[in-house]
């Protein structure tokens, strides 16, 4: 319910950063915790408060934001199929680790999250790298952004730019 505002005030872009990160940091306390529990006990509470962190986190960013940036990422036309792909990807995704993460942990043991933390911290960088903000943004502005990988807002011309709309 709150996602809902937080999403239109602090942006599509800064809130799924923020997710990702809140995620691989309560990934790295969660086998930080696993792996002292043996030597500390209070280590559990350590573990299930990074647990709930973890599943806040997710709540804030990658839960709902990608449905936001695929729609607006997308023109009317190829966005049904886009946002079916990006569901299959996510369903898929959610089935491999469901049926392969017990597998995982025994062969893992107690740093079973460091797959998860290098792999979210691999999802923040290409995050932070490539995708746009676009909170306020239409879609050819959205399109713009990605035309302009090698030319700079600043160097662009307002010729270059709106010649560009046309192909968009």
């Amino acid at each position: 319910f709150l996602q809902v505002f937080l999403v239109e005030k602090a942006g599509r872009k800064p809130l799924f950063l923020a997710g990702l990160m809140g995620m691989l940091i309560s990934a790295v306390a969660m086998t930080v915790g696993l792996v002292l529990l043996t030597q500390f006990t209070w280590m559990s509470y350590v573990s299930m408060v990074a647990i709930f962190l973890f599943v806040i986190f997710f709540e804030v960013g990658p839960g709902p934001i990608p449905w936001f940036i695929v729609a607006e990422l997308f023109s009317q036309g190829p966005r049904p199929a886009a946002i079916a792909i990006a569901g299959f990807c996510n369903w898929a995704c959610n089935f491999i680790v469901g049926m392969c993460f017990q597998y995982i942990a025994d062969l893992c043991g107690p740093y079973v999250f460091v797959i998860f933390a290098a792999l979210l911290l691999v999802f923040f960088l290409f995050a932070y790298l490539k995708v746009p903000e676009t909170k306020g943004k239409s879609f050819e502005e959205i399109a713009a952004v990605f035309r302009r990988k090698k030319l700079t807002a600043k160097t662009m011309t307002e010729l270059e730019d709106l010649r560009g709309s046309e192909k968009a």
